[in-house]
Order: structure tokens, then C-alpha cells, then sequence
């Protein structure tokens, strides 16, 4: 581990960014869906970057999903101006909105009635709204059997020409519970049950409703999509350890590290310490076989990025800037401080929020909005 492994310098933790995979998983997705003759509207709150939209852009991309107004705002700097805020409506940011609708094409998600009257109070442009719907994850959005709830935000919507309804949104977040391929579509096709269902129903009323979908285990393991008119999926674009163990990707599509400088060992207690945290990875974990607690993988760097499979060393324990990996007599033996270690995410979507930009294999440096 002595041999430093970059032609650039690391001081600190540094999230390594793999471009030539990242652009491998965008254009495997793409092909999906003009394979499918299905938009795709890519979640950017994984890589929140503008020059990582503009390898979206060059394989035909030209609309974008974001799950707060501040984002949709730096996207639109950047020339998106067909962009999905898929959170549920915040009216306290009409001034936002506002700001937004008056340059682009924004659609918003209501997910319970009583919402839009307050909006309307204050907003000045057309905006698109989606209805969200609850297909089993039970986070958010409006039951598909509460025809109270649903006709209550369709008259809501009808209040004012400035509100156009665009149609149904749901996120089948469920899928992330399970690794079978089998019980994933299941929970898929069930969700474009859920929401032909409505469009049916409401079709007369609302003609041109549109079907939107997203949630990267569905679209990583399904290879054919019917019956909806958009994927939003995310995750995708970076992968990550979870991802790997649900089946979604394989190790090789994983696009980032966060490498992290050894800052002390303890051989006794079978423990490397590097310098990366709570606030460089977030505290997402899974359980190993042994059920031990994992907060991402360990794995050795070199000067074509980082070596696969992971070594048998994880981190075992993060506060906020100390990380603490679990490893044999041999491994520490090899290891000192100074050396660069990588770590394979749990989640890439927070680790990627929690870093401030990603430094490629070749050193460039590739900035993202901003914390905040």
C-alpha cells in the first residue's frame, strides 16, 4: 500500500467518480427506454451536477426530475427547462415557483388535498401538477382507492387556469425490500396496474393523462417497459453496494468511491482508522453474513481506480469525521498511515449530497450544487 496509486493529490476524503462507468449505466438506460418508446426523465438528486447532465444531454436527454425546488433552480441555470420537482408541494416556496415557472416548464407533485387553494394564493405562471400515488410504499401520495382524496385535488386543480393536470406519479420504493427479479416486477407491474386503473377511470374527464414511474431496481432488472409514458429512476447513474446485493447492478457498474486517507492503525484491535465520516458517507449501513454492521466497503485504490471484488475489510463505525474499518493482522501489517483506502457506498445518493464535487480518474474535478 505504499505505492501512492494517483498521478493527482489526495489529501482528504475525495469521492472518486469512474466516468466511463457512469456513462455505461446512462446509456444503458437510455436504450431501455427508446427500446420501450417510453420517456426518460432521469432523477438528478444522486449526482446533482450540471456537467454530469450534459452526458445525459448527449444521448438525447432533454427533461429532468429533481426533488427540490433549489435544484430544479440550478438545473434550469444550466438550460433544463423541462423539469419535475417530485417531492410533495411545499406552498410556503411559491415565491420559488414563481421564479421557476416564469422561465420553464415546471411540474409539481400534490400528494394530499389542501394544498394547491394556499398556492394559488400567490402563484403567477402556469405549472404542470402530478398527482402522486400510493402503489404499496407508503411514504407519500394519495390512496388509489380514496376517491374523495383523488376528485378533492382534481377540483382543486380546477380552480384556476394556471394549474394543469399532467396525470399520475408514483415511486415504488418497495422494490428496495427485495432481491428477486421476480418479486421486483411483481411490485412493478402491480404499480402500472394501480395507475392504468385511474387513467381509465378518469380518462373521459382528463384526456392525455400521463403514467410516470421510477425506481432504479425496476428499471436495472426489467428490460421492457409497457404501459406507463416515462421512467424517473436515479440511482442509476452511480449504483452503489446496495444496489449490488438487490440485484440491481453488478459490482463492475458501481461508478464511485469515497477515498479516504489512514490516518492511524491499531493491530491489537483489529482496526484502521481513516479520515472520512457520518459527514462524508452519511450513516447508512447494511449487515453482513456475520451480522455485524457495514457502513461500505473497503477496497485497495490503484491507478486505474479501484480493485475488485472489495477486500474483507468494511468500516464498522463512523462519528463525524473518524471512520473505523474492521481488518485482519495482514491487512493492517500492509497498511499505514499516509496510504488511500476507497470505500464502496451503501447508498451513493447521500454520500454523493455529502461530498461537494467528484474528481474523476484522470483528476479533473467536476463540481455539484452545493449543501445546503
Amino acid at each position: 500500500m505504499s505505492t501512492y496509486p494517483f498521478q493527482f493529490e489526495i489529501e482528504e476524503p475525495t469521492l472518486l467518480l469512474d466516468k466511463q462507468k457512469c456513462v455505461q449505466n446512462i446509456k444503458q438506460l437510455v436504450g431501455k427506454a427508446k427500446k420501450s418508446n417510453i420517456n426518460l426523465r432521469p432523477h438528478f438528486k444522486t449526482h446533482q451536477s450540471h456537467e454530469i447532465g450534459t452526458w445525459f444531454k448527449e444521448y438525447g436527454i432533454t427533461c429532468c426530475t429533481v426533488s427540490s425546488l433549489r435544484m430544479a433552480q440550478y438545473f434550469s441555470e444550466d438550460g433544463w427547462n423541462d423539469i419535475t420537482v417530485a417531492f410533495p408541494l411545499n406552498y410556503l416556496e411559491a415565491d420559488r415557483i414563481n421564479t421557476l415557472a416564469s422561465k420553464i416548464n415546471l411540474n409539481l407533485l400534490v400528494s394530499v388535498p389542501g394544498v394547491l387553494p394556499k398556492l394559488l394564493k400567490k402563484l403567477k405562471y402556469q405549472v404542470g401538477i402530478f398527482m402522486e400515488i400510493d402503489t404499496g410504499y407508503h411514504r407519500t401520495g394519495v390512496d388509489p382507492t380514496d376517491d374523495v382524496a383523488l376528485e378533492c385535488i382534481m377540483e382543486e386543480i380546477a380552480l384556476s387556469p394556471l394549474l394543469k393536470l399532467e396525470g399520475f406519479l408514483s415511486h415504488a420504493g418497495h422494490t428496495y425490500n427485495y432481491s428477486s427479479k421476480s418479486d421486483v416486477e411483481d411490485i412493478h407491474l402491480e404499480e402500472v396496474r394501480i395507475l392504468n386503473g385511474l387513467k381509465d377511470k378518469y380518462k373521459s374527464k382528463y384526456p392525455g393523462l400521463k403514467l410516470s414511474i421510477g425506481d432504479t431496481p425496476s428499471v436495472s432488472m426489467m428490460d421492457h417497459f409497457s404501459g406507463v409514458d416515462e421512467l424517473r429512476a436515479g440511482n442509476f447513474v452511480f449504483y452503489d453496494l446496495t444496489q449490488s446485493i438487490i440485484g440491481s447492478c453488478s459490482l463492475d457498474q458501481i461508478a464511485i468511491a469515497l477515498v479516504c486517507p489512514v490516518v492511524a492503525t491499531y493491530p491489537e484491535r483489529k482496526e484502521i482508522i481513516i479520515y472520512g465520516g457520518g459527514v462524508h458517507f452519511s450513516k447508512d449501513s447494511l449487515k453482513n453474513e456475520d451480522d455485524s454492521t457495514s457502513y461500505g466497503a473497503v477496497v485497495r485504490m490503484n491507478s486505474n481506480g479501484w480493485e475488485l471484488p472489495p477486500t474483507k475489510m468494511f468500516v464498522k463505525a463512523l462519528s463525524q469525521e473518524h471512520g473505523i474499518i474492521h481488518a485482519s493482522e495482514e491487512d493492517i501489517n500492509n497498511i499505514k498511515p499516509g496510504d488511500l483506502l476507497g470505500v464502496l457506498p451503501i447508498h451513493s445518493c447521500l454520500t454523493a449530497d455529502a461530498m461537494g464535487s467528484y474528481v474523476t480518474l484522470k483528476g479533473e474535478r467536476i463540481s455539484k450544487l452545493a449543501s445546503s
